[in-house]
């Protein structure tokens, strides 16, 4: 039977996207699939006037306003922090479109379905638990069966199945890597883990992590993996046209270059795969996708070495030439031919949830190089030159071997088109039927 799913959403609402934005779109159309009706919770700042609903519509989709003190904004947030929010959050339907909506954000995508907006959702989650060490209640218009939380927020919708999705626990496996608030990130985790109705996580690694540091049963927790689904018209484009369209934008040759995709942020470990790429002695360049995470000063400071710098003769100047390079955003479409037209994707992550990097590396015929930690290993199979990711030498080693090797680079091209097809959205929903069959009865 049909139910009415909440899906909590905003990471759908951020201009350049997340791997969490990417898990809930595809989680939506998968529920959807599946024949449910599904509505969205997202977060915004300020209610919405029935009364003036188009003003308010405009005010909600308008650009960020330069950073000014809210005297309303201070208060409700003192407000929140002595009292937290004993009666609830509530939510709005919030009005469908009559404006354009900007086309470079997730907006788009996520109001293709019926969506609720709570006002400075997270934040008030984070400060009721603070004060009272539980979840905050949401109050929503309509009623719903299931409310799927797609990232750890201690909230939860009275008189429905309630399931968190943990992508990850790098607070507490690799603390010296995040700005999280430890305390607040551990006992947050260890209270959905004993309320819920039921935790996904989206790989066997993470599930295991969870099992160790926190206490819940077999029976109550399920790794459904990730998918990916990328447009068709995308992806059945000719070579030819992807050349020149690298070739256009970004002055790249096909197959020659090598790729990273992710911010810069510890956990990336950018700064022992630029110093590898130096000591592999590649000609090729390194192109750097994503925007500043935290804690990058050292990375940012790593991509400015002077051994990074070459010097091209074009016939009648010599100009200098940045071996590394960082693109700080790149739209979804010229992301795929990007990866489509490297000679291998670069990935040896400290720790990953999963990895979608190098699923849509594999999907796409790229080559890849990842690490042997975490939850790579499974998501690559293999269909990937594995590495330990702190040793500098293996990672070269591995660039040295895949630069060189054509026969190398076709054979993980062919197994990781293979591998990728374990990760398909097909399979994917059924490993989310399973869940929410369990969960609804």
């Amino acid at each position: 039977m049909p139910k009415n799913i909440l899906l909590e959403a905003h990471a759908m609402t951020l201009k350049q996207g997340t791997g969490i934005a990417t898990y809930a779109r595809n989680l939506a159309s998968t529920a959807t699939g599946l024949g449910h009706d599904v509505e969205l919770l997202i977060g915004i700042e300020r209610a919405i006037n029935r009364r003036e609903a188009l003003l308010s519509e405009v005010v909600l989709n308008e650009a960020a306003a330069p950073k000014t003190i809210d005297p309303l904004k201070m208060i409700g947030r003192a407000v929140d922090w002595t009292i937290g929010v004993p009666a609830g959050a509530r939510t709005q339907r919030l009005p469908a479109p009559r404006i354009v909506l900007d086309p470079g954000s997730g907006t788009t995508a996520q109001r293709r379905h019926p969506t609720h907006g709570a006002v400075r959702f997270w934040e008030r989650a984070f400060l009721h638990f603070n004060r009272f060490g539980r979840r905050m209640a949401v109050k929503s218009e309509g009623r719903h069966d299931l409310f799927h939380v797609t990232r750890p927020t201690p909230a939860f919708v009275k008189g429905a199945a309630n399931i968190y999705t943990i992508h990850d626990i790098v607070p507490l496996r690799l603390p010296y890597a995040t700005l999280d608030n430890k305390k607040y990130f551990y006992t947050m985790i260890r209270h959905l883990v004993k309320e819920a109705d039921h935790i996904v996580t989206v790989s066997e690694h993470t599930r295991r992590d969870v099992q160790e540091f926190f206490d819940i049963p077999d029976n109550r927790i399920t790794n459904t993996w990730q998918s990916v689904s990328l447009d068709e018209a995308l992806v059945s484009t000719s070579d030819d046209v992807v050349a020149r369209d690298i070739e256009n934008r970004y002055g790249l040759a096909f197959k020659e270059y090598f790729l990273f995709l992710g911010a810069v942020e510890p956990k990336k470990n950018i700064s022992r795969l630029v110093e590898a790429y130096a000591a592999s002695g590649s000609t090729r360049p390194l192109i750097l996708v994503g925007g500043l995470g935290w804690q990058y000063d050292k990375d940012l400071e790593t991509l400015q070495d002077e051994r990074l710098l070459s010097w091209r003769f074009d016939g009648s100047h010599i100009r200098p030439e940045r071996r590394v390079q960082r693109l700080p955003y790149v739209p979804r479409g010229s992301l795929i031919s990007l990866i489509r037209g490297a000679r291998a994707v670069l990935f040896p992550s400290l720790y990953e949830g999963f990895g979608l990097p190098i699923l849509e590396a594999m999907l796409l015929g790229t080559p890849v190089i990842t690490s042997t930690t975490s939850s790579l290993p499974e998501v690559a199979g293999d269909a990937a030159m594995l590495v330990n990711p702190y040793e500098i030498e293996a990672i070269r080693d591995s660039i040295r071997t895949l630069d060189a090797d054509a026969d190398l680079r076709a054979e993980l091209a062919s197994r990781g088109r293979s591998r990728a097809a374990f990760f398909s959205p097909e399979r994917h929903a059924e490993r989310v039927k399973a869940v929410y069959d369990k969960v609804l009865g």
